[in-house]
């Protein structure tokens, strides 16, 4: 049996071979990232196989992102046996090994291969082309969505120091309405000099008819005793960020149809649970892949990171741990989002969430409480394939 370690990085990786005596045979040697480097390993691994029987080599790598999605793919193809380790599993298995400090790309090679000797972690299992498919989709939704909020913090940033009076006229900053009448009239002193029916028509067509004639005299009343710079430059950056936020907007509209059409598809019982919708039910179903590799809804529930910690001394045990938040801080948020969404459709979970709180219990204590239930509803249904019923009892 061959054990191989594999340090991954983002140009080239580090490979340590060991057979089942624990002996090196072939000390960390480098291969590079590229179609090349993976022919070297291929080649470097068969040699020590005289038969070619690939189901006796056993290889193992850290989980490093999309660095390794290539690797992986490509041993794959060649039907080689790969466990991905978890990284926080692989630091505390080097501390384990040592009390100096030494980490280095080499060390780490031979730390995952001889973490192979004792580990009885799952190989890794391919997910399907449509799961995949939907997790680089929804990661990639989680980006925009990021960077939409840091172009919202910008635009609060400008507008106190164009306008800071417009939030008290104003439901939120960030809507349609106030976008485009910032868009027209960047500065407190561009809204106070324009023409009080085209900022009335401005409004009203652009907060489908909430802000009448009332709202524009008051905005306008504002902008003419407000404090706020009219700086030129600065209101150009502020309609510049607006119209940044309104393309993302588009993009992020664009995006949510393409992954309803792969929801559709793929026609998941995740979404017979009122509250969860394709957007939601996608981020769950891609985050946990294949829910054969979860045996129990506990195992889905570290995964995702909402199990309590865990602390007891001698004869004190610990009432009262944080959540663990080590899992997939992508299921965790779907979680949380979407017990509350579930909470407020269905009687069950709502009754549920209404006890908990009887007990004393924060809101957001509650409502972990009833992710968890989500969890297990989640992992019963995709279990078993098939779709929700609610209990009314």
């Amino acid at each position: 049996m061959l054990y191989v370690g594999i340090d991954v990085a983002s140009q080239k990786h580090d490979c340590c071979i060991i057979d089942s005596n624990g002996e090196v045979l072939n000390e960390n040697f480098t291969f590079a990232n590229t179609r090349e480097g993976f022919n070297f390993l291929w080649d470097t691994i068969t040699s020590f196989l005289p038969d070619k029987k690939v189901l006796d080599v056993r290889i193992g790598l850290e989980s490093t992102g999309h660095y390794s999605n290539n690797l992986v793919s490509f041993l794959m193809s060649k039907n080689l046996n790969v466990t991905v380790f978890n990284p926080l599993h692989v630091n505390l298995y080097r501390k384990g090994q040592t009390l100096r400090k030494t980490k280095t790309d080499k060390t780490d090679a031979r730390f995952l291969a001889v973490m192979l000797f004792s580990d009885d972690s799952k190989s890794y299992t391919p997910i399907s082309y449509q799961i995949t498919e939907l997790k680089s989709l929804v990661r990639h939704r989680f980006r925009l969505i990021s960077l939409r909020s840091k172009l919202k913090v910008s635009v609060s940033r400008l507008i106190s120091i164009l306008f800071p009076e417009l939030s008290s006229a104003v439901w939120s900053i960030h809507q349609t309405s106030c976008y485009a009448m910032l868009l027209e009239y960047p500065t407190s002193k561009d809204i106070s000099e324009c023409h009080l029916t085209k900022l009335t028509n401005l409004l009203h067509n652009n907060s489908n008819g909430k802000y009448n004639r009332e709202r524009a005299v008051l905005i306008r009343e504002l902008a003419s005793n407000s404090i706020g710079t009219s700086s030129i430059s600065v209101g150009f950056e502020l309609q510049q960020t607006i119209r940044l936020i309104n393309n993302l907007k588009q993009e992020i509209d664009i995006l949510d149809k393409h992954i309803k059409s792969v929801m559709k598809e793929i026609n998941s019982p995740l979404l017979t649970i009122p509250g969860i919708s394709f957007v939601l039910g996608s981020i769950i179903l891609a985050e946990i892949g294949d829910i054969s590799n979860f045996s129990s809804p506990a195992k889905l529930l570290a995964f995702a990171g909402l199990e309590p910690s865990t602390y007891q001394s001698g004869k004190f045990t610990a009432s009262k741990t944080p959540m663990v938040k080590r899992g997939s801080t992508y299921l965790r948020w779907a979680f949380l989002n979407a017990a509350r969404l579930v909470a407020m459709r269905d009687v069950n979970f709502k009754n549920y969430c209404s006890k908990k709180k009887s007990e004393g219990k924060h809101h957001f204590v509650a409502m972990s409480h009833v992710s968890k239930k989500l969890v297990r509803v989640v992992f019963q249904l995709l279990k078993t394939n098939t779709t929700f019923v609610s209990q009314t009892n």
